[in-house]
This record gives structure tokens, sequence and C-alpha cells, in this order.
């Protein structure tokens, strides 16, 4: 058993570098614990995750993310060492549905304090014409997301989500239903950590209030826009463009590497010309191929939307929040905001 106990050195180096920051503000009672021992050990399965355990954690949590700055989630595999790590969490936090390996490890792992974020918000089926989900058919088999969407509806004619199993997992797009999961986190690291409860929740209140203000700018700057159609080489963004009042067109599915078929994009020209869409969207962390191809082709211009799955130097932003605002400029300038 103590072998297990040497596994995750990064989740103990990582909890090292936050507990010396922390260390300056501590009492010297707390010194004496050694700057972690009493810090909460939390697992995050990636960046959307990992933000919401840092910003409501605050200097009581040492987080870990699973998924590296830079590697799309969706393709995640993950080594012993990490799977180990979780095993060793006190709270892991994580969105089931995007990474099938981390549900597995999950499952496994026993861990007590697990939340997973789809249960703190309501989850919905995106259909094709906001979000064109499942154009992306064999790409998403191969990565196996969503199987059980797959399984139900095996034949078909590519437009796949059904009622059944098809719920689309890029909530935290959405600032208001972010700013659910993140009272849900809030909430539930309070029940893990009694003892540091006022500060859980303070930090909770300061970025809902913050989710809150990026949700207004969103509302404010969409408002009046000569097209409500954006194109977008991942289908990411369903719930955001339910929130305001946009459609999203896919070119592929869920998953940002497949491959549209020609019909597809074909059928994005059409719509390019009869909505009066300006801008193909490409994200950060995948190819921009399909995009630059469709744009060529189409003579429409490409810009980035980013998904906001990882945070790397390519990033618009150094956090979620700038990111976010990054993401509102790109999409006032493809639309027509006036």
């Amino acid at each position: 058993m103590n072998v297990r106990r040497l596994i995750p050195t990064t989740a103990v180096a990582g909890a090292v570098v936050l507990g010396l920051t922390a260390l300056s503000a501590c009492s010297t009672s707390d010194a004496a614990d050694g700057g972690n021992g009493d810090k909460l050990k939390v697992t995050a399965s990636f960046y959307p995750m990992q933000f919401l355990a840092e910003r409501i954690g605050g200097e009581h949590v040492a987080v870990t993310s699973l998924t590296k700055p830079g590697v799309e989630p969706h393709d995640l595999e993950l080594t012993p060492r990490q799977i180990g790590s979780i095993s060793e969490s006190d709270y892991v936090l994580y969105l089931k549905g995007i990474q099938p390996a981390v549900d597995d490890a999950i499952k496994q792992s026993g861990v007590k304090n697990t939340v997973d974020a789809a249960t703190l918000t309501t989850l919905e089926n995106h259909g094709s014409e906001v979000s064109g989900h499942d154009h992306g058919h064999e790409g998403e088999e191969e990565h196996g997301h969503e199987e059980e969407a797959h399984e139900e509806h095996s034949e078909g004619d590519g437009h796949n989500h059904g009622e059944e199993g098809g719920a689309d997992p890029h909530i935290w797009l959405d600032p208001v239903k972010y700013a659910e999961v993140a009272k849900g986190v809030g909430k539930s690291l309070e029940k893990a950590d009694p003892d540091h409860a006022a500060d859980y929740k303070k930090n909770t209140d300061a970025l809902v209030a913050e989710l809150g203000e990026l949700n207004t700018a969103y509302e404010t700057g969409l408002k009046n826009t000569s097209t409500k159609t954006f194109i977008t080489t991942h289908s990411a963004f369903g719930y955001l463009a339910e929130r305001y009042g946009l459609t999203q067109q896919g070119i592929a599915g869920i998953d940002p590497e497949a491959e549209p078929s020609p019909a597809r994009i074909q059928e994005i020209h059409t719509i390019a010309e009869k909505e009066k869409a300006t801008t193909v969207f490409f994200e950060t962390l995948a190819s921009d191929r399909t995009a630059q191809t469709l744009a060529k082709d189409t003579g429409l211009k490409t810009g980035v939307l980013d998904p906001l799955e990882g945070i790397t130097k390519k990033s618009q932003g150094a956090d979620y929040i700038e990111v976010m605002e990054s993401n509102l400029a790109a999409l006032q300038k493809a639309l027509g905001a006036k």
C-alpha cells in the first residue's frame, strides 16, 4: 500500500508551490503544520473545472489538473501516475461526458468527495439546427465521445443527437450555467472542508458576481447585430448561442478534429450566403485546416473562438474571464455588432 503513497509526485509538487505562496499569510500554527498538510488535495479533470476549484478554493486547496495545457481534452489518456493521483485526492471535480478516460478512472477511484459538474446545472440536447453536432460522426466514434448517443442512433443521416443520451456537455461556455456550477462547487467544498466554509462561500459569491458581469457584457454586446449566425469548426457553443439568441452552425461535430463531409461544406456555403455570415471560427487547441479550406471555398474570413478547454500561450487571455471577453469581441466583429 505504501508504494501508492509515492505515486502522485506531481500533485504534491503542485501543492507545495501553492503552499509556499499561502505560507506568508499563515499564522505560525499553520506554518508549523508544514504549510501543506492542511490543504485540500483537489483533482480537476480539465481547465474549466480547474478554474472553478482554484478560484473558489483559494489558499485552502492544492489543485492538480489531469489535462495539461495545450492537450485537447477529448483525446486525453491517463498515465498510471495520474490514475494514482485521483485515488489520493480529497476532492475530485470533473464533467462527465467530455473525457471517457477520466469518467472511468474516477468511477474506480473510490474518492468520497467526487463532484460531476453536469449534475449542478441542466444539460440540454442541441440539435443540428443549433449545433450541427453530429456531422463529425466518424471522428466522434474514434474518440469514444458520447458513446451512449451513438448506441442509440447507429444509423441515420449524421444528425443524431436525439433525446436519449445526446446531451451537450459544453456548459461552461454559458456564463449563467457556469455560475450555477460554481455555486454547486462552492457548496460541495464547504461540505468537504467545513473549517474553511466561510472562505469558500465568500470566494463563490465573488466569482458568481464576476460571471454575472460577463453575462451582462454578452447580453449588451450581442443585442444588435447584422446577423445572428456564426460558423464554427467545433460545435461547442450551443449553450452560448441559445443564451444570447444566436445560431451556431457547426461544420463538424463535437469532435473538433473530425472532417466535414462535402455535402456539409456545401450546406454551410448556402447558409453563409443566406444568413450573411462573415466568419468561420476555429479554436486554439485544434488544427485550423478545415476552417482555412472552408473560408477559401466560400470567401469567408477566419477567426478564433476559443472553447476554453485549456489555456496556452496562444490563448487570447490568461484565464476563463479574459478569454471569454476575447470571444465576445470576436463574435461582435463577426456578427457586425452595432
